[in-house]
C-alpha cells in the first residue's frame, strides 16, 4: 500500500519503542553504547557521531517524505551544504549556482570553498541557454534553490536535471522554501535535495538542523561517510525536535499557503508596492512551472516598495505582529531587510538583493490581524 505524505510524516521511522510501547522515538542522551563483545555492536550503534537512534528516526522519516533512499541530518543546513560540495567535488571542481542564491550559500561558495580551490558561476536558472553556456567540462554540480531566497524566483526542475545529467553533473536542490509537503525534487530528476529543517520542516523557530535526502543508495552512503567523518551531525534533542515538527507540516504549510495567498493580494493593490513576488500569482515570470511541480506556492512573499531602502527599513520597523527577525517558515510571522539582514554577506556581489525589497515569512496566525498589521506597516 502506498502511504500518503501525512501518513510518511507521523509515522515513517518512528514505530512504537519495543520496550515501553511509547508512540514517540525517545530522546537517546547518549554517547556511546554498550557492545556484545569486540566488534559486535548491538542494533547498529556504536558512538553516536556515527549513529543515534532519535537521528535514525528523522533521517529515516525524511527520505520517506522526500520519496528518497538515505536521509542524513546535519546541525545546520549548511553544515549539510557543506557535506554536498565535500562529496562531490574536488579542488578544481565547478558549480553553477543560482544568481539570486541565499546569501549563507553564497558565502559557503565565495569565502569557503573558493579558497579550497572550487569554482562556481552564478547563472539565471531559469534561462536554460545561459546555464548550458555556463557548464564547463568540470562542472560537477548544478545548484538549484526553487522558489528562491529572497526572490522567490522559479527553476524547472526536470529540465535542469535532464541537462546536469546529459554533461554528467548532479543536481541538487534546496528544498527549504517549497519544502517537502510542496514538492519532491527527487521526483523530478534531482539527485540530492538539501534542507535547512530549522525553517518549514521544524516550524516552530525552536531548534537549528539541517538534512540531506539523495535518491542513490550508493550516493547516500558517500554522503553518510562525510557526515561521520567530518561530524556536524544533529544532537538528540535537535533531531526529536525536527521530527516533531514533521509530524505537522502538512497542516501547517495549507495554512501558511493560504495566508500567503491573502497577503500577496493585499500587497499587490497597495499603492506604496510597486512589485510583489509571489509564485502564486499569475502574473510571476516562474507561475506556470511552480504550478507544475508545486502542490501550492508556499508562505514566504517579498515585495519592493516605491519608497527605496528607506521605506523598506521603516515597514520592517513599523511592525508589530510581523516579527522584525531573521529566518523564516515558523509558525509566527516574521518580517525583514534582506538586503542589511540575511543577505548582507552577499552586498557588492553579482548576488546583492535590492535595496527596497522586504520579505515576508507569513505564518498561521489569525489572517485579518496579519493583514492590519501589514496595512498599519505601509501606512
Amino acid at each position: 500500500m502506498t502511504e500518503g505524505f501525512e501518513t510518511l510524516a507521523i509515522h515513517a521511522g518512528q514505530e512504537a519503542d519495543p520496550h515501553t510501547g511509547a508512540v514517540v522515538p525517545p530522546i537517546y542522551a547518549v554517547s556511546t553504547y554498550k557492545q556484545d563483545g569486540v566488534g559486535g555492536l548491538r542494533s547498529g550503534y556504536e558512538y553516536s557521531r556515527s549513529a543515534n537512534p532519535t537521528r535514525t528516526a528523522l533521517e529515516e522519516a525524511m527520505a520517506a517524505v522526500e520519496g528518497g533512499t538515505r536521509g542524513l541530518a546535519f546541525a545546520s543546513g549548511l553544515a549539510a551544504e557543506d557535506a554536498v560540495l565535500r562529496t562531490v567535488c574536488r579542488p578544481g571542481d565547478h558549480v553553477i549556482i543560482p544568481n539570486d542564491a541565499y546569501g549563507g550559500t553564497y558565502r559557503l561558495f565565495a569565502k569557503v570553498h573558493e579558497r579550497w580551490g572550487l569554482h562556481y558561476d552564478p547563472v539565471a536558472l531559469d534561462n536554460m541557454n545561459a546555464v548550458g553556456a555556463a557548464i564547463t567540462p568540470k562542472t560537477k554540480i548544478i545548484w538549484v534553490e526553487t522558489p528562491t531566497n529572497p526572490l522567490l524566483g522559479i527553476s524547472d526542475i526536470a529540465a535542469l536535471a535532464d541537462l546536469a545529467h546529459d554533461c554528467g553533473a548532479l543536481l541538487v536542490v534546496d528544498n527549504t522554501f517549497a519544502s517537502p509537503y510542496l514538492q519532491q525534487p527527487l521526483a523530478l530528476g534531482a539527485d540530492i535535495v538539501v534542507h535547512s529543517t530549522t525553517k518549514y520542516v521544524g516550524g516552530h523557530s525552536d531548534v537549528v538542523g539541517g538534512a540531506l535526502v539523495a535518491k542513490d543508495p550508493e550516493l547516500g552512503e558517500r554522503l553518510a561517510y562525510h557526515q561521520n567523518a567530518m561530524g556536524a551531525v544533529a544532537g538528540p534533542f535537535d533531531a526529536w525536535l525536527t521530527l516533531r515538527g514533521l509530524k505537522t507540516l502538512a497542516v501547517r504549510m495549507e495554512r501558511h499557503c493560504d495566508n500567503a495567498e491573502r497577503v500577496a493580494d493585499l500587497l499587490l493593490a497597495h499603492p506604496k508596492v510597486i512589485s510583489v513576488l509571489y509564485p502564486g500569482l499569475p502574473e510571476h515570470p516562474g507561475h506556470e512551472i511552480a504550478a507544475k511541480q508545486m502542490r501550492r506556492f508556499g508562505g514566504m512573499v517579498s515585495f519592493r516598495v516605491a519608497g527605496g531602502e528607506a521605506d523598506a527599513v521603516e515597514i520592517c520597523n513599523r511592525a508589530k505582529l510581523f516579527t522584525l527577525g531573521e529566518s523564516l517558515g515558523g509558525v509566527e510571522s516574521l518580517i525583514e531587510h534582506p538586503g542589511r539582514m540575511t543577505h548582507a554577506s552577499a552586498a557588492g556581489s553579482p548576488l546583492e538583493v535590492p535595496g527596497d525589497l522586504v520579505r515576508l515569512s507569513v505564518g498561521i496566525e489569525s489572517i485579518d490581524d496579519l493583514l492590519a498589521d501589514l496595512t498599519q506597516a505601509l501606512s
